[in-house]
This record gives C-alpha cells, sequence and structure tokens, in this order.
C-alpha cells in the first residue's frame, strides 16, 4: 500500500505531468497535491472537478445507472485532465485529478499509470 505523498509523487513520474492531487469530492477540499503552477492552481482545479463529479452522479442517479465512475477525461486544446474517483480502502469520496500537457503524453500509459496507482493507495 501506498502513501498519499508516494501516490502524488508517482503520478508527477507519469510522462507530460503538470500537476496532480487528491481531492474531496464531498467538500471539494484537495487533501495533497503537487506540481502545478500560476496558471494551475489545485486547489481551484479541485474545487472545481468537485462539481464536475458531482454533476456526473447526479445525472446516473437521474438515469437510473447502477454503475461506477472509472475516470473521467477532459481533452483541452494543450492538456488533458484526468479525474479517477478511488474505489477501495476508505478512498469512497476521494478522487485523484491529473493534469497532463498534451504534447508530451500517452493518454493510455497515463489512465493506465494512474489506474495502478490508485489501486495501490492507502487512505
Amino acid at each position: 500500500m501506498a502513501s498519499m505523498d508516494v501516490s502524488l509523487k508517482e503520478m508527477m513520474t507519469i510522462d507530460g505531468s503538470i500537476g496532480a492531487a487528491v481531492v474531496d469530492h464531498g467538500s471539494g477540499m484537495t487533501l495533497g497535491s503537487l506540481g502545478g503552477s500560476k496558471e494551475l492552481d489545485l486547489q481551484v482545479a479541485g474545487a472545481g472537478n468537485t462539481e464536475v463529479v458531482k454533476a456526473k452522479l447526479r445525472t446516473m442517479d437521474s438515469l437510473g445507472l447502477k454503475d461506477a465512475i472509472e475516470d473521467i477525461l477532459i481533452t483541452l486544446g494543450s492538456q488533458y485532465h484526468i479525474i479517477r474517483p478511488i474505489s477501495g480502502r476508505g478512498g469512497k469520496g476521494l478522487f485523484l485529478y491529473l493534469a497532463l500537457d498534451r504534447a508530451r503524453a500517452n493518454l493510455a500509459m497515463a489512465r493506465h499509470q494512474l489506474r495502478s496507482i490508485e489501486e495501490k493507495l492507502d487512505v
């Protein structure tokens, strides 16, 4: 099992990573983060992406979908943003957030590596 700090460091080793965070989607609070910049404030991104997760969960409920979100991908002109809810051991209500430089990232590999990090995370 990996701690939050170890998991954030692993997230930042993913090719193209520019910022990583663990966020509580109940409160919008970022519990831990690495990277970012003045253009990518991870506190603001965490709070904003909380609304994305909540909206998707409400929509799934309205549709009667009995399923779980694996990840949410937001594609920008120069970046990828991946939101991955934590499903295991005490991670309920938390998600991993990873921002990638689109020119340097391999999206399929990033999703694969993020899944592996999420599986090992012990919150």
